[in-house]
Formats: structure tokens, C-alpha cells, sequence
């Protein structure tokens, strides 16, 4: 028998005012004249209702993100790069989320996973006369927006914790627009802002802390602009601990005394798993969708991941690694490598995890004059239907004794860039001073280059909130990573 299910909720008001009422749009068109409603409009142009009902956590970052034009610099579906809920799950498991909604610092590490700059408190960490200074900033500008979480039954309304976008902020009245992102529920509506900042005073009772507020603005660059982690897999916990714990205790052994015995115990130990932690980057596209020439913006792209991809090829520690992982014969080709890219392409362009894949054939792009990159075409094959993609993989040209040889990204860069975006205390255990000497050289951020050192910075940040959540202290500490 079919139950009746619920048609959205009257919201209480007082003490809140909906937006769409005459009095909601009286008090909108006096804070627009003020200045104070800047934001709003990126916000209303990207506001998306929860997908879950325990996802106004994801849903309000996804908003907010997607309005300050952060580029994810992976794929949603189809072709489009775009934040989605579904994506939000480096700091909680989506089944979680799920079955129990997620905590303020959880959505506080999601937010630095994606690069965006944060600013998080909660209310014990400030005061009302701080939250209203930073919320007439962020209603003054489109470039910083605001999430809450807050206790709903302060307005009267069903269910407890909820996270919020504030669309905007009247000074006169002293009001905030809440742009609730549960809109089967509550539409938007204005609250008086001592209302909201005693509904963010309250504690959550799954972490026994107060609830509070962020900001969220734009980084200075897009992040993971050739590398990233990827902890889909739960196994993430075993390699976190590998490389905070293991690592440093290996090098510091007695017989650690040449940079071949120190790649020689890294490697020797890697999880079995390990090649699912770190990837690279992957340009995937529909061939069908493809024009015969890249875009202007798939150029620029690819050019950007070439100079990354030439600094990793510079640096003397991939001069070491390359030698090192010759020695012991191992080998990563670009056919293997792109082909385990196209896998995971694969996987977002068709939503489904388990997919069979064939490489065809290799064939390069050139333009007026000059190499924009390789493209790599491959057939996903799933269910007895084949569906053509292409793989744009950055390039460098190498000499060699039979003349200039392209490179492609490959085992031995990713596990450069991993082992320079270690902390550098990891290595402080070497006991022979020399070697210690080097290795200090060989990491140094101070002879990488600019854009090296951006992406290095990146799975450093990456490193540092995975330490937290598998330390379980992302609900005490909501800073930006310390590099």
C-alpha cells in the first residue's frame, strides 16, 4: 500500500520571512541597495537542492563552489567539468553521509580538498559582532561566499542540524538570507541574525562541539593541475599510515646510506594497492564529441600539464627514481598508463564502475608548426556496446643517442611528485649526514619551479588533511594545511 509522503513544510514565521513574500522582497530590494547583496546573484544562478535528505552539506559546498567557478579538473558526465554531491567524498565516505549527514569539520576538510581558500569557526572561536562583519564582506563581494550550520529548531522548524549558502544580508533590519538548500522542504527565507547566530551557538550532538560558520573563496590557481589522490577506496588508511609512519622509520635504519638503498626500502614496501593513490590527471572526451583539432581551452590545458610535466622530468629526484626503477626492471608505458586513465575516465562518462577496456591505437594532434600533445583513442567496452573516447596526455620531448624521444607521464614522475610533497620532517631519521645533506637538496621547494611547486603544494595539502581524518582530528582542527 502507497503512503502519502510528506509535500513540503509551512515555514514558521515568525520568526522567519520567506523570501517570495511582499515583506521578503522589501527587505531584499533595501539590502540591494546597500550593497549588500552581491553575492546572491552567483549564488541564485547555481543553487541546487540537496539530492539526499542528508546532503545540505554537500549541496551548499557544490553551490558555493560551482558559483565562485572553481574548476574541479575532473569530469561530471558527459564532457562537462562541474561540482556535484557525488564528488564530495574525500573526507567522508558517501554512504555515511547518507545514513548519518556529515559533521561541521567534515564539510570544512571537504572544502580544502577542492582547493578553495577556507576560513571556518565555530561560535566558540568568535563572537556575533565577528560573524556579522564577515557576512557584510561576503554579501558586499561575488569572490567569498558563506555556508552555515546552524540547529533548525531555533526558527521553529522540523529536524536539527542543517547546512545553508546565506544568500545575502539587510544592515537595517539585520537580518541573512538563508538560500536552504532542502527546498522540497523550506523555501529561502530571512532570519534575524541574532536568531541565526543563536541557531549556530548550539552543539552538534554527534561531536559534542558547537556548530559555526565558513567562508569560501577562490585559491590562487586551480589545484591538481596534473596530479591528485584519490581515495575512493578505503585502503587509503593503510598507505596514509605507510607513508606517515612506515616511511620515516625505514630511512632510518643503519644501513641506509646511498639515495638507491632509500628508494630501494620506499619501494620495496609500497602497499599493493598503492598505484590507486595517486594518479594523474586525465583529459577524457567522448570521440564523437571531439572536433578533428583541440579546443582553445583543451590547448591551454594540455600546454599547462606539459611545462608541469617537464619541471618533474627536470628535478634530480626523478633522475634517481628513473634510474632506480630501471635497475629493477620495472616498466609503465604510456599505452599501460593511459589505458588505466581511460579506465577512470570511463567510469564518470558512462557512471558505471565496472568497465572493460582495450586500447586501439595512438595517433598525435599537431598544429600550425608545432606538437599540442598526444591523443590516445581507446574503446570502453561494457554490455556488448562500444563507445570510442579519447585521452589528451601531456607530452615532453627527451634527447636521447636516436634523437628527440616524447615522455609521458609514467610511474616514475608520479612517484616523484609523491615523495616532494612528503613533509620534510620524513626524512630526518637518515643517519648518515651526507645523505641527509642531499636528500634535503633533492626536496627542497626552493629549487623547484613556480608551477611545480603549486602542484607539489597541492598533494602536500592533500597529505596533510588525510593525516587529520585518519587521526580523527578534522572536528578539532579546521585550519588551511600547514606545509
Amino acid at each position: 500500500m502507497a503512503t502519502a509522503g510528506l509535500y513540503r513544510r509551512s515555514l514558521p514565521s515568525p520568526p522567519a520571512i520567506d523570501f517570495s513574500s511582499a515583506e521578503g522582497k522589501k527587505i531584499f530590494s533595501e539590502a540591494l541597495q546597500k550593497g549588500t547583496m552581491e553575492g546572491f546573484f552567483r549564488l541564485i544562478s547555481y543553487f541546487q537542492t540537496q539530492s539526499e535528505p542528508a546532503y545540505c552539506g554537500l549541496a551548499s559546498l557544490s553551490v558555493v563552489l560551482n558559483a565562485l567557478s572553481i574548476d574541479p579538473g575532473r569530469k561530471w558526465k558527459g564532457p562537462w567539468r562541474w561540482f556535484d554531491e557525488s564528488m564530495l567524498d574525500c573526507c567522508e565516505p558517501l554512504e555515511v553521509v547518507k545514513a548519518k549527514g556529515i559533521s561541521f569539520g567534515k564539510v570544512v576538510c571537504l572544502a580544502h580538498c577542492t582547493g578553495a581558500k577556507v576560513e571556518a569557526f565555530r561560535t566558540n572561536q568568535t563572537t556575533i559582532d565577528d560573524f556579522r562583519n564577515f557576512l557584510v564582506k561576503c554579501s558586499s563581494s561575488d569572490n567569498c561566499h558563506m555556508i552555515s550550520s546552524y540547529d533548525r529548531g531555533v526558527f521553529k522548524q522540523t529536524g536539527s542540524g542543517h547546512f545553508s549558502p546565506i544568500g545575502g544580508y539587510n544592515a537595517e533590519r539585520d537580518m541573512a538570507l538563508i538560500l536552504d538548500v532542502a527546498r522540497f522542504k523550506y523555501p529561502p527565507h530571512w532570519v534575524p541574525l541574532k536568531l541565526l547566530w543563536e541557531a549556530m551557538d548550539s552543539i552538534d550532538q554527534s561531536t559534542g562541539k558547537r556548530r559555526g560558520f565558513m567562508l569560501i573563496s577562490r585559491p590562487h590557481r586551480e589545484p591538481g593541475l596534473l596530479y591528485t589522490l584519490c581515495c575512493k577506496d578505503e585502503s587509503w588508511i593503510n598507505i596514509a599510515k605507510y607513508l606517515k609512519e612506515d616511511v620515516p622509520r625505514l630511512v632510518s635504519s643503519q644501513n641506509v646510506d646511498s639515495m638507491e638503498k632509500i628508494l630501494s626500502v620506499v619501494f620495496k614496501s609500497l602497499p599493493s594497492n598503492f598505484n590507486t593513490f595517486i594518479r594523474w590527471v586525465a583529459e577524457i572526451r567522448i570521440t564523437e564529441d571531439a572536433k578533428q583539432n583541440l579546443s582553445a581551452e583543451e590547448k591551454s590545458r594540455l600546454n599547462l600539464k606539459q611545462v608541469v610535466l617537464k619541471e618533474v622530468h627536470e628535478t634530480e629526484l626523478f633522475k634517481h627514481i628513473s634510474k632506480f626503477l630501471s635497475s629493477v626492471g620495472y616498466e609503465d608505458s604510456m599505452t599501460f598508463a593511459a589505458a588505466k586513465a581511460c579506465c577512470q575516465g570511463a567510469e564518470i562518462l558512462s557512471g558505471c564502475s565496472s568497465i572493460e577496456f582495450c586500447c586501439r591505437e595512438v595517433k598525435c594532434v599537431n598544429g600550425p608548426g608545432e606538437a599540442e600533445g598526444t591523443v590516445m583513442t581507446g574503446v570502453v567496452v561494457r554490455d556488448g556496446s562500444e563507445q570510442n573516447v579519447d585521452l589528451l596526455v601531456p607530452s615532453t620531448q627527451t634527447d636521447c643517442e636516436y634523437g628527440p624521444e616524447a615522455t609521458y607521464p609514467a610511474g616514475n614522475d608520479l612517484f616523484t611528485v609523491l615523495l616532494l610533497a612528503l613533509p620534510p620532517q620524513t626524512w630526518s631519521g637518515i643517519k648518515d649526514q651526507a645523505l641527509m645533506n642531499e636528500m634535503k637538496q633533492l626536496i627542497s621547494m626552493a629549487f623547484l619551479p613556480t608551477m611545480l611547486q603549486e602542484e607539489v603544494l597541492h598533494l602536500r595539502r592533500q597529505l596533510q588533511l588525510l593525516k587529520r581524518c585518519q587521526e580523527s582530528k578534522e572536528e578539532e582542527d579546521l585550519a588551511a594545511p600547514a606545509y
